[in-house]
């Protein structure tokens, strides 16, 4: 169809727009649009900036955290003016000669402070300078199997040295296989020095925790875990401020075992020995389920059942040696907050801080029966010759890992593809139904290359 030549109106609407646009523009203050410009611009600097200051300080983990531990541990050696401050961040505080044990109070907070950043470097240095490098020479070459395996071979270093510690502790003490004295004497006021540093300790991983989380790429479980780690901190913060530190001990005694068997399932997972992992992971059911769901319900149940009998609703004040009370119980707010801030202040207890107590520790219970219904799927996987499957996957896949994986093949192999990502047809086509047949076979996932979030643990079979 032939174009007809433009009209006088046409070339009329366009002289008016362009008249428009040139008043536009000379109502516009001078700058206006180089302002604008300006602002863009400067704030794509200060977003990049941010973005490498990030990138640089995850990356330089091990040597800031040490920096900073050096420039403290310097000051605190060279400074005596400086020492009464340093000295909270090196050192247990509140040590009563008298009795050679320890109280509690908010001073705690300087030396858990400390430890979070020690731990920090501790866990980027021991998977950067020690684990990869053997990750490596043990024949991993994938980014992200080094980067899983160094991030399970620091869980195995960090509960083979708190676990047995807790069970040292808890094996020397006097409420060993004896519920009712977790609650006997109490306020005790004081502790020792081995278990003040083992709650400190534990008190600084999990809040550590809540750092890790956000620094490793996020799994689809990641707000269950974010939510089990601000119980647990609320628990063992709770448990050390109101001198229940009997019970915590046995709580993560229970709580830490199953993380022995854990970390070292999937380390032999990425070395490829699916029979080691599918093996560890029938120990690790056999571990969960009598910890977690046997004797870690016996222990709610002493708190409902026991506590209540031997420890009778009543405040307390003073210091170990000039202890007050028992005193009318209370229940204000700043009642309940001053064992958090004050060493020797009042400390009460009583029904409701119990079913507090009580709550917080049901609320684990529930995230580990569901965890559990997870791990009771896995082990069918198991029975039926399946293998365990790798369960705590990240929400994306590693591209650049794929790519090379592709580039290093260079002949057909069995291929694992979600259903998710092919229609039937293209299924049809790849499987060779129907039609010519495919040099590539196809094995569908029903959990699909992105693979269905059922818990943290697990051991994926390698596909040759």
């Amino acid at each position: 169809m032939p174009i007809s030549p433009p009209t006088a109106t046409n070339e009329c609407s366009k002289l008016a727009h362009r008249e428009h646009t040139s008043q536009t523009r000379r109502r516009q203050p001078p700058g206006h649009n180089g302002a604008i410009n300006s602002m863009k611009k400067t704030k794509k600097r200060g977003d990049a900036l941010l973005r490498r200051l990030t990138r640089w300080l995850l990356n330089k983990q091990a040597e800031v955290s040490f920096c900073l531990l050096g420039a403290l541990v310097v000051t605190h050696t060279s400074m005596a003016s400086a020492r009464p401050y340093t000295s909270k961040f090196l050192t247990l505080s509140y040590y009563n000669s008298n009795t050679g044990k320890y109280a509690a109070g908010q001073n705690d907070l300087y030396f858990v402070a400390f430890f979070v950043v020690l731990l920090t470097g501790l866990r980027a240095g021991t998977m950067e300078y020690i684990i990869t490098p053997l990750a490596k020479r043990w024949g991993l070459s994938k980014r992200k199997e080094v980067l899983r395996f160094s991030e399970q071979g620091w869980m195995l270093v960090y509960y083979n040295v708190f676990w047995p510690l807790g069970v040292y502790i808890y094996y020397k003490s006097p409420y060993f296989l004896n519920m009712e004295e977790l609650w006997t004497d109490w306020p005790q006021r004081e502790l020792g020095g081995l278990m003040k540093g083992y709650m400190l300790g534990q008190w600084s991983f999990w809040l550590q925790q809540i750092l890790v989380i956000h620094i490793e790429d996020r799994r689809k479980d990641h707000w269950q875990m974010l939510a089990h780690h601000f119980v647990s901190i609320t628990l063992v913060s709770a448990c050390y401020a109101y001198h229940q530190t009997r019970v915590g001990n046995l709580i993560m005694v229970l709580m830490d075992v199953v993380d022995l068997v854990f970390p070292l399932a999937k380390c032999f997972k990425y070395l490829g020995f699916t029979t080691v992992c599918d093996i560890l992971f029938g120990v690790f059911i056999a571990v969960w389920f009598v910890s977690r769901h046997v004797f870690y319900i016996m222990t709610c149940w002493s708190v409902y059942f026991d506590l209540p009998r031997v420890t009778k609703p009543a405040c307390f004040r003073g210091s170990a040696e000039q202890l007050r009370g028992p005193l009318p119980a209370s229940s204000t707010w700043s009642d309940l907050l001053e064992p958090f801030l004050n060493p020797v202040g009042t400390v009460c207890w009583g029904n409701n801080i119990m079913i507090g107590f009580l709550s917080f520790l049901l609320i684990l219970q529930v995230m580990m029966m569901i965890w559990s219904v997870s791990i009771i799927r896995v082990a069918i996987r198991v029975l039926k010759g399946n293998g365990a499957e790798d369960i705590r996957s990240d929400d994306e896949e590693d591209e650049g890992d794929e790519e090379e994986e592709h580039k290093d093949e260079a002949q057909p192999r069995e291929e694992e593809v979600g259903v998710e990502t092919i229609g039937l047809k293209d299924w049809v086509r790849r499987a060779g139904i129907g039609g010519g047949a495919s040099s590539t076979s196809v094995r569908l996932s029903g959990q699909g290359h992105r693979k269905e979030l059922l818990n943290r643990i697990g051991c994926e079979k390698q596909v040759d």
